[in-house]
């Protein structure tokens, strides 16, 4: 039976992965990726790791380490600080999954002698004839495919999702039926290495965060804001409306200058809404879909799907929406077909 190495971040989805692997007769490698962490702050993985660790004893399956903290910093972090500091709304996510799941650590396995590699990602893998391809996982509201989207057909041939087939009820039945340590441990949330603490914090350390002013769609100052790289279109927090006439009512952010220090606003969420975005850096799992056809995308993680129509543009791609919709530079916008995502590309 093939080899597997399986990231074991800790957490309970990826501990079921690998238990399941291992009942399906697979040789089973647990690994837990170390990824960088900044020195000012104290981040969870210590803990992750003894969790992972505890999980592969009680499994009786091999335990590795690799280091990959350095590649993280560089092709993860600091591309997102880049993009907070030019005004638009990085998915580190994605980045992390392609760069360092999907790429180092798939290199890393493979020198090693894996015949494959397993995340506790809920998506699913499919074929057709021209190879694999990648499917929503079945529970919708856990469904992960849209961090996925960079993957490669190439990489997704050694790639397994033992739990893309279940819902998370199930996983924490199943946790405690292979009676694992951390069967009860809660879902992670958000990024690691920002801890506990804000954005804000977290950036200020990067970015020079200069206050500025808040204008309205006339220009008008109407208040103050903390910084614009603290800001993404459709916000409705984290400014202040000083202009007596503008008070009492919600405020919502339609656009960034970071060249002039400002954020406009406006109290019709739709202003921020657009008929149409370019997309930048596109990627298409298995072939490219046919152009002029109408597709469903999802422009943010758990958004409900959306009719568009894809057009090349250049070297680039133009998705026209149906209905105005509120989109946010430097955020992915992923290209389904009813269960199997197709690609997709970073907002302009």
């Amino acid at each position: 039976m093939a080899k597997v190495f399986v990231g074991l971040s800790g957490g309970v989805d990826s501990a079921v992965s690998a238990a399941l692997l291992k009942q399906e007769g697979y040789e089973v490698v647990g690994c837990f990726i170390k990824i960088w962490q900044p020195e000012f702050w104290e981040c969870t993985w210590r803990d992750d790791r003894l969790d992972a660790m505890r999980v592969a004893a009680a499994l009786e399956i091999p335990f590795r380490e690799v280091d990959l903290s350095q590649e993280y910093k560089s092709e993860v972090v600091n591309s997102m600080v880049a993009d907070y500091q030019r005004g638009i709304t990085p998915n580190p996510d994605v980045l992390c999954n392609s760069h360092i799941k999907f790429g180092h650590f798939l290199e890393w396995a493979k020198r090693e002698g894996a015949d494959l590699i397993a995340t506790g990602h809920y998506a699913r893998k499919g074929e057709s004839e021209n190879g694999p391809v990648l499917l929503r996982g079945v529970d919708p509201k856990k469904d992960q495919s849209y961090f996925l989207w960079q993957i490669g057909k190439k990489e997704l041939a050694h790639v397994l999702f033992p739990v893309g087939g279940y819902t998370k009820v199930h996983i924490r039945a199943l946790a405690k039926k292979f009676r694992l340590p951390n069967a009860e441990k809660p879902d992670s949330q958000g990024l690691c290495f920002v801890g506990d603490v804000s954005m804000r914090d977290f950036l200020g350390r990067y970015i020079q965060l200069t206050p500025g002013d808040v204008v309205d769609g006339g220009g008008v100052v109407v208040g103050r804001h903390e910084g614009t790289a603290l800001y993404t279109i459709g916000q409705r927090h984290g400014f202040v409306v000083h202009n007596t006439s503008a008070q009492g009512a919600s405020h919502h952010v339609v656009a960034l200058d970071t060249a002039k220090n400002t954020i406009t606003v406006s109290e019709n969420r739709a202003d921020a809404a657009q008929n149409s975005v370019t997309l930048t850096d596109v990627h298409w799992i298995n072939g490219v879909p046919p152009l002029h056809s109408k597709v469903e995308v999802q422009t943010r993680y758990r958004e409900t799907p959306i009719r568009v129509q894809l057009e090349k543009e250049n070297e680039a791609v133009r998705v026209t929406f149906e209905e105005p919709h509120i989109v946010s530079p430097g955020q992915s916008l992923v290209v389904y077909e009813g269960q199997r995502c197709l690609g997709g590309g970073v907002i302009l």
